[in-house]
């Protein structure tokens, strides 16, 4: 319990962690974008509001003035004055006389004539634009004091007795930036942080409480998982499709049945293992017991056994042996199978052929048993496409097995019934038949019934009969009753039908 507390504990941390995460990141990225943003719409909007500055001045003093001596020099008296006076009512401003190359003439900040190969030039192409534009637009220009710089302006153009050049304006001039800016800094440390941390302090608290709640469903997983893990294999998660992580809920419910079941077969297989080793050691030590025992009496008793006795003890050895070779051949037979060693190598073939060889190899056995054998089919039987050698065995295996059971005088029927897809093989013999709760027990490896002592034998011959059908993709099927005899049948398909 501790342990699942703990990673609980982890994850809601890491939860919380990286939610905090997040809205710091966007905390910063929207301070970020609202101080680019709010420093646009000032410089826009100053540019919109001044943008007939320079015009203004150019309409209103150079028409009544005279800033240009009588020698083609600024009268820099008259033009200061005009600058200054402006400037005193709108400290943020800064103004530049260019000619019309774009050289810097005469400024008030400056407050001196440049000489010529200091002055400095500024890029004509901006003030062309702002001109076109009647300043209706947004349009940056060079910073007389630093040409790296782009800043908002006002320009307009002049021609007066022969001089012709541009009224240049900056809007925000650099001492008014550096006092806006020491002034929105403080702005921000005292509005913009103070609303950024309550923003944080809030939003995290939001934040635990939501991830406490959506992760109530996770928790309940992690729990069932540690019960489930502990031993309690039946504890499930309640009402899984309404939790807010319902395909995950279900798909651990799911997948504990799944493990429950399959742990419930792997008993199962277990034990029909324990029985399979007692089986198989019960049927391998009766004929060996017999084998052994009648090879001690010829050794001990050889000189005083007939001839006659002795052939009788060495038919006893050899029919022991015999059983205890076709056991180990089934027994290593059916561990190929059902490890799935064997691969089926189908092909056409004529399943009538192959009948009428089976028959003719069984006959001679049912003959001495004073048994019945008929053969029951067409002469149109078609091919079949299967694996010819495992479809005999299958067929041996049934004959071996009606032949067990058959008493004398008894009957054993052979059929080939061609059907619209398939071809049917019946084996049907008249022997004590079978009962229905043992049906469904004989194909299972030693599940086989008892009658008689006689009849005892390995029980994996009807087994061999299911793993060659499943492996040919067809099933096995039989129809029996008690003293009724039994049938047992399977279909192959017709080749080029399927």
């Amino acid at each position: 319990m501790g342990t699942r507390k703990v990673l609980t504990t982890k994850f809601v941390v890491k939860l919380i962690l990286t939610f905090f995460t997040i809205i710091l990141m966007a905390g910063i990225g929207y301070t970020v974008t609202s101080i680019y943003f709010s420093n646009q719409y000032f410089y826009e909007t100053t540019q919109r509001l001044n943008a007939s500055l320079a015009k203004d001045l150019v309409a209103e003093k150079f028409s009544n003035t005279k800033p240009f001596d009588s020698n083609g020099t600024v009268n820099k008296v008259l033009f200061g004055d005009i600058m200054h006076n402006m400037m005193a009512v709108n400290r943020a401003i800064e103004v530049y006389l260019l000619d019309d190359q774009g050289y810097v003439q005469y400024s008030v900040v400056l407050d001196h004539n440049i000489p010529e190969t200091n002055q400095k030039k500024i890029d004509l192409a901006p003030i062309h634009k702002f001109i076109k534009d009647d300043g209706r637009n947004y349009i940056l220009g060079q910073d007389p004091k630093d040409l790296t710089h782009q800043t908002i302006f006002s320009a307009a153009e002049f021609n007066q007795n022969g001089h012709k050049g541009y009224v240049y304006i900056i809007l925000a001039g650099e001492d008014f930036l550096a006092a806006r800016s020491d002034l929105f800094n403080g702005y921000l440390m005292h509005i913009g942080l103070g609303g950024s941390l309550l923003t944080l302090f809030f939003s995290t608290f939001l934040g635990i409480l939501a991830i406490w709640h959506l992760t109530r469903s996770l928790r309940k997983i992690i729990y069932a998982a540690k019960r489930f893990q502990e031993g309690d294999l039946k504890y499930r998660i309640e009402n899984a499709d309404n939790t807010d992580l319902a395909n995950v809920a279900t798909t651990f419910n799911s997948m504990a049945d799944t493990i429950l079941s399959d742990i419930e077969k792997i008993k199962s297989i277990d034990q029909l293992r324990q029985e399979l080793i007692a089986n198989i050691s019960h049927d391998l030590r009766t004929p060996l017991s017999v084998v052994q025992g009648y090879i001690e009496t010829l050794h001990m008793k050889n000189d005083q056994l007939s001839v006659e006795e002795q052939k009788g003890y060495l038919k006893i050895i050899s029919s022991g042996s015999e059983r205890l070779s076709k056991l180990i051949s089934q027994l290593f037979e059916y561990s190929k199978l059902e490890s799935n060693q064997i691969q089926p190598q189908k092909e056409p073939f004529l399943i009538g052929e192959l009948a009428n060889d089976i028959h003719g190899n069984y006959s001679m056995l049912a003959k001495n048993k004073n048994i019945t054998l008929r053969l029951s089919m067409s002469d149109d039987i078609p091919l079949v496409f299967a694996d010819i050698s495992l479809v005999e065995r299958a067929i041996q295996n049934l004959m071996d097995n009606a032949l067990k059971f058959t008493p004398e005088n008894g009957e054993i029927v052979m059929k080939i019934i061609p059907l619209e897809t398939h071809v049917e093989i019946v084996i049907q013999d008249s022997g004590p038949g079978i009962d229905k709760e043992s049906q469904a027990l004989i194909f299972e490896r030693y599940r086989q019934t008892k009658i008689g002592k006689e009849k005892e034998g390995s029980g994996l011959g009807l087994a061999i009969v299911k793993k060659i059908m499943d492996i040919h993709d067809s099933e096995i099927t039989v129809l029996s009753n008690p003293n009724e005899g039994t049938e047992f049948s399977f279909e192959l398909p017709i080749y080029g039908a399927v």
